[in-house]
C-alpha cells in the first residue's frame, strides 16, 4: 500500500514537472505568477489550523468544502497544525499547495521564499476585502526592490487574543488591564493569582509582554512590540521570568484550556474568543474584553506554496476562500472575524450579532502579529532589532526555568 502512495506520488511529480514547463500555456513567465486559471488538475492540499477546513464531519451544518469540491472537481485534502512553526516547518518540506499562515508565519515563509507571489487579476472578489487588510504587511512584501509590494497570499480570517476570566472569582470587579495575569496580585475573591493564570506557549507570546511594558514602562521607548531593540526585548524578557512563578499552564490546545478554566480553578489567561464564546454558550462563568493596552492578534493570509503541484485548483479555492457565505460560517464556527464585512449580514449560523460578538468592533486596538526581524523597519540603518530565532531561543529558556 505504502508503495502504492510513492508511485503515485511520483506520478503526480512528474505531471506537475511537464505542467510547470508548459507554463506558457497560463501566459506568465517562468517562476512568476499564473496568468490565467484553466482546469483544475483534480485536487489542493492546504495546511491550515484546524477548524477552518470543514466538510461537515464535525457538525453537519459547517461545510464549506463539499459544494466546492463539486462546483470545481478539485478534492480538498487538509492538514492540520498546532503551531505556526509547525505550518512553516511543513512548508520547508513541500508537498502543499495552500497554507493559512498567521503574521509570526507569513513573513518567514516569504523571505524563505516558500511561497509565491499572487496575481491579484485572478482573484475577482478581492477588492471585497476589508480595505484594512489588502495590503498588509504581513502578506505583501517589495521583494523585488521595485518600490511596489508584491502580495503573498489571499486574507482568509482573523482573531484576537483577548482577556479570558471566570467572573464567580473576579465578581463585580472585572479585570481592565493584563497586569493580573503579568503581576502577582490579589483576585476579588481574596487569593492570589499565583498558580491560577495561563499563558500562550508559543515564541510570539513575547510580543505581549512588549504591549503591557509599552504601557507601563514608557521609559523604554517601546513603539512597535515586533520591533524591540536589545534592552527592550531584555526588559520583555524579564517580565516573562516574573510571569512564570503565576503559571499553572502553558497552553496551546484550545480545549485544554477550556478544561483548565472549568475544572483546575483558572482564574484568567490570554485566549481567543473561540474558547470564551463556547465556555460561555455553555454556561460556564466566563467573560472575554480587550484591556486597556489594547492586544495581540492574528491575521491569517491563505499562502500557494513556490512549488504548488496544483496551481489552478489553488486559485479556485482562494477565491472560493472569500465568498460571503463562507467568511460567514467560518467565523462562526471558530469565534474569528471574516475578511469582508458584509460577511457579517444575514447568516443565519453566524447571527445578526455574531462579528461584533467575535471583535469586529476591537479591529482598532489589536497590534497584528509579525515575524520579528533584525531590521526595525525604520529609516535608520543603524538600529538593530532582536530576530526571530532569539524570540524563540529566549522563550524556551523561560518556559523552562531559565
Amino acid at each position: 500500500m505504502k508503495s502504492k502512495w510513492l508511485v503515485l506520488g511520483s506520478l503526480i511529480a512528474l505531471v506537475s514537472l511537464v505542467l510547470s514547463a508548459c507554463g506558457a500555456t497560463a501566459g506568465g513567465e517562468a517562476g512568476g505568477p499564473l496568468q490565467s486559471v484553466g482546469e483544475g488538475e483534480g485536487e489542493v492540499s492546504i495546511v491550515s489550523w484546524a477548524g477552518y477546513i470543514e466538510r461537515g464531519e464535525t457538525v453537519p451544518e459547517y461545510d464549506w468544502v463539499t459544494q466546492f469540491e463539486a462546483d470545481t472537481s478539485c478534492k480538498v485534502t487538509n492538514k492540520t497544525a498546532a503551531t505556526s512553526d509547525e505550518m512553516v516547518a511543513l512548508m520547508n518540506e513541500g508537498g502543499f499547495d495552500l497554507v493559512t499562515a498567521s503574521g509570526d508565519a507569513s513573513n518567514r515563509l516569504i523571505s524563505g521564499g516558500r511561497v509565491q507571489e499572487i496575481n491579484l487579476d485572478l482573484i475577482p472578489s478581492y477588492d471585497k476585502i476589508d480595505p484594512r487588510l489588502q495590503n498588509a504587511p504581513w502578506h505583501t512584501v517589495d521583494t523585488d526592490g521595485d518600490g511596489t509590494a508584491e502580495h503573498y497570499g489571499v486574507p482568509y480570517s482573523s482573531g484576537q487574543n483577548i482577556l479570558m476570566y471566570n467572573t464567580e472569582i473576579f465578581g463585580d470587579q472585572p479585570p481592565t488591564s493584563w497586569s493580573v495575569v503579568f503581576e502577582e496580585t490579589t483576585l476579588p475573591d481574596g487569593e492570589s493569582n499565583a498558580g491560577r493564570i495561563q499563558a500562550y506557549d508559543g515564541p510570539i507570546y513575547v510580543a505581549d509582554a512588549a504591549l503591557y511594558l509599552k504601557h507601563h514602562r514608557p521609559e523604554l521607548g517601546i513603539t512597535d512590540p515586533y520591533a524591540l531593540n536589545r534592552d527592550q526585548f531584555n526588559a520583555a524578557i524579564e517580565l516573562l521570568r516574573q510571569q512564570r512563578t503565576l503559571i499553572n499552564r502553558y497552553w496551546h490546545d484550545a480545549f485544554i484550556q477550556m478544561d483548565d478554566f472549568t475544572n483546575e480553578g483558572v482564574a484568567a489567561s490570554g485566549s481567543w474568543p473561540f474558547q470564551a464564546n463556547l465556555l460561555k454558550g455553555g454556561g460556564a462563568p466566563i467573560e472575554k474584553l480587550v484591556p486597556i493596552e489594547g492586544a495581540t492578534g492574528w491575521a491569517d493570509t491563505t499562502m500557494m506554496h513556490v512549488d504548488a503541484a496544483h496551481p489552478n485548483c489553488a486559485y479556485k479555492w482562494l477565491e472560493w476562500s472569500l465568498n460571503p457565505k463562507l467568511q460567514g460560517d467560518l467565523a462562526s464556527w471558530f469565534s474569528n472575524i471574516p475578511v469582508r464585512g458584509d460577511a457579517c449580514e444575514g447568516n443565519e449560523l453566524l447571527g445578526p450579532d455574531g462579528c461584533k460578538n467575535n471583535g469586529w468592533d476591537n479591529f482598532d486596538k489589536i497590534v497584528w502579529w509579525r515575524t520579528p526581524t533584525a531590521d526595525c523597519g525604520d529609516t535608520d540603518a543603524s538600529t538593530e532589532c532582536v530576530p526571530y530565532h532569539e524570540w524563540v531561543t529566549n522563550y524556551v529558556a523561560v518556559i523552562g526555568g531559565r
